[in-house]
């Protein structure tokens, strides 16, 4: 039996929408069928009050733009100027389209489109490591074992994941040419050496075939960065720096992906058909036969399709376009991102993913200044401004949610280390919302005068999770069964942010 359950609203008849919601028998990509069906049914024409408000599912689509490793909040969008200089560090502030919001000087793009987002300036949490299924699932609590290990029984679903799986049981949706959750450059944490695949996208307890699917890279970087981490060193090929405009992205094969991603999505729904085309022939005749047939449909459409090839083609786009997004591996893929959401995709994620050597990404422990100044902030500058102004000009960022995240934030005092350095910082850190119904030019939050402690409205990750959930029209309260048959809810002790709200 499988349940899918959500707050304890109650309809006319006076069940509750947790019985309502109980789905039973026969389930086909995760979900009961004609039960679950005529539940959603019911409680659409119920209207509960949580889903009254105008923001409710007003975005169709996601992008996540995650940045592993963690950016400082003191060198992006919390400068601090008067702060001393082992707190302010190197860099300078510059003003952005938003009155008041000063962004760091090696931002001057960005800054030009601060007027189109919500910034959150008080996220905060007490782990203070890699977490990146900390900052993109359920999960209550996180640890360093449980970050190295994707396959740990703890986890809980990535938000991606979550999605698609929610979206698949919907009554009317049609079948999907473009899948629902997809992954750019490449698999998370395989382009890297040291240590062991890190957690974070993957479908736990809901089971591999909700993974993202991935996209792997095929080009060359143009410029070249040392790395080095301990006794390791790695000197070679930046993509994060710079690709040539021959560089692209294609759809990852079983080939592709690493040792450690052992479910080929493809096959699963290769086998997923002919499972249909069983039960269709046993049920043939019956209402819940005839309704596998919109589930049979689904499953050849994400074999592979002509339109996710066209999607991720990126020749089609003027050159001067593509430059606005940065010509690298990041810019690039938030480019594909905006073109897959285009094409019908629902949730997109980019990862500024560790690239040749393990604690790389923006994990700024030493080195902090040189990389910040020519291998992270320059980048990101251009792919964020490219996506927002994209997406604004195409009349598609208001259906549109973009989110940037990251796992914490950095220490706000600089250690005496070569080129200086930041630590791990969980206590205050910042994220970017915009568009599918987040206000825009608008900053929810505060620190305190070195960015080190929340001074106003703290938010939890699971906030900005819940709201987006909340936008793109999924109750925050819904609650999945996890391997033991036990509830769980989507996100625990979250609210929507209604400040960051249109």
């Amino acid at each position: 039996m499988l349940r899918i359950l959500g707050s304890p609203k109650r309809f006319c008849d006076g069940l509750t929408r947790r019985d309502m919601l109980l789905a039973g028998g026969l389930g086909l990509f995760g979900l009961g069928l004609p039960d679950l069906l005529r539940a959603e049914q019911a409680q659409r024409a119920a209207a509960p009050d949580s889903r009254a408000g105008k923001s409710f599912g007003k975005a169709k689509s996601c992008i996540l733009l995650f940045l592993y490793g963690s950016p400082s909040q003191l060198e992006t969008f919390d400068m601090k100027p008067a702060a001393p200089l082992e707190i302010r560090g190197e860099f300078q502030s510059i003003k952005s389209r938003l009155p008041g919001l000063d962004v760091c000087e090696l931002l001057p793009n960005a800054a030009k489109v601060m007027d189109k987002v919500t910034v959150l300036r008080s996220l905060t949490h007490p782990y203070p490591i890699h977490g990146v299924a900390y900052a993109t699932t359920g999960v209550p609590t996180i640890g360093v074992a449980m970050e190295l290990n994707p396959h740990d029984g703890r986890h809980w679903p990535f938000i991606g994941s979550v999605v698609e799986y929610l979206t698949a049981g919907k009554r009317g949706v049609k079948p999907q040419a473009v899948p629902t959750n997809i992954g750019l450059p490449w698999a998370f944490s395989s382009q890297r050496v040291g240590e062991v695949a890190r957690a974070g996208p993957y479908a736990a307890f809901l089971g591999g075939a909700y993974n993202p699917i991935w996209t792997t890279f095929k080009g060359k970087a143009t410029r070249t960065w040392t790395k080095t981490l301990q006794d390791q060193k790695f000197e070679g090929g930046e993509p994060y720096m710079g690709i040539t405009p021959e560089s692209r992205f294609e759809l990852a094969t079983a080939t592709d992906l690493p040792a450690e991603i052992t479910l080929d999505r493809l096959d699963q729904r290769r086998s997923l058909v002919e499972q249909l085309d069983g039960a269709r022939r046993r049920r043939d005749d019956s209402a819940a036969g005839r309704q596998l047939d919109h589930y049979r449909e689904m499953a050849y459409s994400l074999i592979g399709s002509e339109k996710v090839r066209a999607a991720l083609d990126l020749n089609r786009e003027p050159l001067k376009l593509r430059e606005s997004y940065g010509m690298t591996v990041f810019g690039q893929a938030a480019l594909a991102a905006r073109r897959l959401v285009e094409a019908g995709s629902r949730f997109v994620t980019v990862f500024w993913d560790e690239y040749g050597l393990a604690g790389s990404g923006w994990d700024t422990h030493w080195d902090h200044y040189p990389r910040m100044r020519q291998e992270l902030l320059p980048g990101f500058d251009m792919a964020l401004y490219g996506l927002l102004n994209d997406l604004d000009g195409r009349g598609l960022l208001d259906e549109t949610l973009v989110l940037v995240l990251s796992e914490h934030g950095r220490t706000p005092k600089i250690a005496n280390v070569k080129g200086g350095g930041r630590d791990h910082w969980s206590q205050c850190y910042s994220a970017l919302m915009a568009g599918g119904g987040i206000a825009r030019g608008k900053v929810v939050g505060k620190s305190d005068k070195i960015a080190g402690t929340v001074a106003e409205r703290p938010i939890s990750p699971k906030d900005v999770l819940a709201t987006t959930y909340h936008l793109l029209g999924i109750d925050p309260e819904t609650l999945l069964t996890d391997r033991t048959n036990r509830p769980v809810p989507l996100v625990q002790n979250a609210s929507v942010i209604a400040e960051a709200l249109a």
